[in-house]
């Protein structure tokens, strides 16, 4: 099968995915509550402060990377001939800790110290906040690549 990246990442098909994932980040903050969802509340404001357009931007700088980091649980489902949405809520640990890897990655490298910190801030509270949005980053999955079943 071919790759996520291959599937999903050029033309008006990675348009639509980054729409599609920001919609998703935005309603998984909206989600938030109590103490931490305060705190991932005002992180998320700081970030899309920084100019307009920026968290879009950023999904479209992640894209690639965040593609190529699920990619090895999508072709599972695909060799297992299972629903890819199902199988990535199954291994929402392992999808979340491939995802975070990235970020940390891209975050060890950025110069602004405004996201920086901030990024160093939230992230020990991350990976049950990706774990958590595993429904979503599913559905997403499972509107834009080819299935799996």
């Amino acid at each position: 099968m071919s790759s996520l990246r291959e599937q999903m990442g050029t033309g008006d098909k990675r348009n639509a995915v980054i729409a599609d994932a920001c919609q998703v980040l935005d309603a998984e903050v909206a989600d938030k509550g109590g103490l931490s969802g305060i705190a991932i509340k005002g992180a998320y404001k700081i970030v899309q402060g920084i100019r307009p357009g920026f968290v879009k931007d950023t999904v479209n700088n992640l894209l690639d990377d965040f593609l190529d980091a699920v990619d090895p649980v999508y072709q599972e489902a695909a060799s297992k001939k299972v629903p890819a949405g199902a199988y990535l809520q199954q291994n929402s640990g392992r999808v979340a800790q491939a995802l975070l890897a990235v970020t940390d990655a891209r975050a060890a490298r950025v110069d602004n110290a405004m996201i920086k910190k901030t990024y160093e801030k939230m992230r020990g509270m991350a990976e049950k906040q990706v774990e958590g949005a595993a429904p979503r980053l599913a559905t997403l999955l499972e509107k834009h690549a080819a299935p799996t079943t």
